[in-house]
Formats: C-alpha cells, structure tokens, sequence
C-alpha cells in the first residue's frame, strides 16, 4: 500500500521561496519534476504560508483561552443542577395534587377527574 508523502513546513517554504526565484520560462516546471511536485502542491502551499502569516500578523485575542472540555463540563453540570431542581419540584406538584384530592373526598366534592368523565 502506498503512503502518502508528508513535507514540513520548512521543505514547503524552501520550495516556494525557490519557485518565487525563477526567473526563465520552465523554471518552475523544472523544479517541480525535480522534486517530484505538483503545481497544484506549490499553490497550495502558498496559499497555507499566506494563511499561516496573515494569523501571525492578526491581534491576539487577551484573557483567558477558552477550554471547551471545561465549558461542557460547566454545562452538563448545570443541565444536572436543573434536572435535580425539577425533578423536586414535581414531587411537590404531585404532593399538592394527593393533598386536593383528599381534600376534594374530605369535603365531598368532586374532583378534576371525576368531572372530565
């Protein structure tokens, strides 16, 4: 099975630099056969060096790095705090709900079920 070739960052920039230079007419082609090249590998990476300057060149944002791990973990914690808060709340709804109904028999009268019937 065939491996695909991985170039460093260091050969791509060498490369570029040397296409950038020729100066005759089939140069570059020359180069790329040497190489064992594409022309398609060559503006590929010119377009990642451009990329990788231009980031250099950008302002850095300040403060803290945002974790993503920390922030699903902050996340989860909370959905589980709300699960805890609702699920106790239920049981104090249904609490209300068994305490009306004796109190509906208590008094004799008829309760929600009994008048949907």
């Amino acid at each position: 099975m065939a491996k695909r070739r991985r170039f460093s960052m260091a050969y791509k920039r060498r490369i570029v630099r040397a296409a950038e230079s020729c100066k005759e007419a089939g140069e570059v082609g020359a180069l790329l056969r040497k190489e064992g090249l594409y022309s398609s590998h060559l503006s590929q990476w010119r377009r990642d060096i451009e990329a990788l300057e231009k980031a250099a060149l950008s302002p850095k944002k300040r403060g803290p790095k945002l974790v993503v791990e920390k922030a699903e973990a902050r996340r989860r914690l909370a959905l589980e705090q709300e699960i805890v808060r609702l699920r106790q709340k239920l049981v104090r709804a249904e609490h209300i709900i068994e305490a009306q109904k004796k109190l509906c028999d208590l008094l004799g009268l008829p309760t929600a079920e009994e008048q949907t019937r």
